[in-house]
């Protein structure tokens, strides 16, 4: 049960928040093999400026910055997280989001540090 919180520009979110989540979501079902119904996400749109980065670090182009934050169960090989990440940028490509204005982050804990209802 990853749970993704994910921080952008507002304008990108008002224009594309229910995309961006869909798309995320299918990056996790197709990489990860979770179920359909696995979904849990946490937008926090930001005003212009709330968001600081170095457009060009690591001798990457950024134009702006959107920020997916993962938390999931430390049990996915690294290849699976790299196959997420990579899915993930794929399926935002088609809506104008860039890989190199991308920064996701996956933070890992064990079964005992989660609460879903039950």
């Amino acid at each position: 049960m990853p749970l993704i919180q994910v921080d952008l520009d507002r304008s990108l979110y008002e224009s594309s928040h229910d995309a961006i989540g869909r798309a995320i979501h299918d990056a996790q079902i197709e990489a990860l093999g979770i179920p359909a119904d696995d979904r849990f996400q946490v937008f926090r749109p930001r005003e212009e400026g709330e968001l600081k980065f170095d457009p060009a670090y690591n001798g990457v182009a950024r134009d702006s910055l959107v920020l997916i934050q993962i938390t999931a169960v430390h049990m996915y090989p690294v290849a699976v997280k790299r196959k997420l990440f990579e899915t993930i940028a794929a399926k935002l490509g088609p809506l104008g989001i860039h890989a190199e204005d991308l920064l996701i982050s996956l933070v890992e804990n064990g079964f005992e540090d989660w609460f879903a209802g039950r």
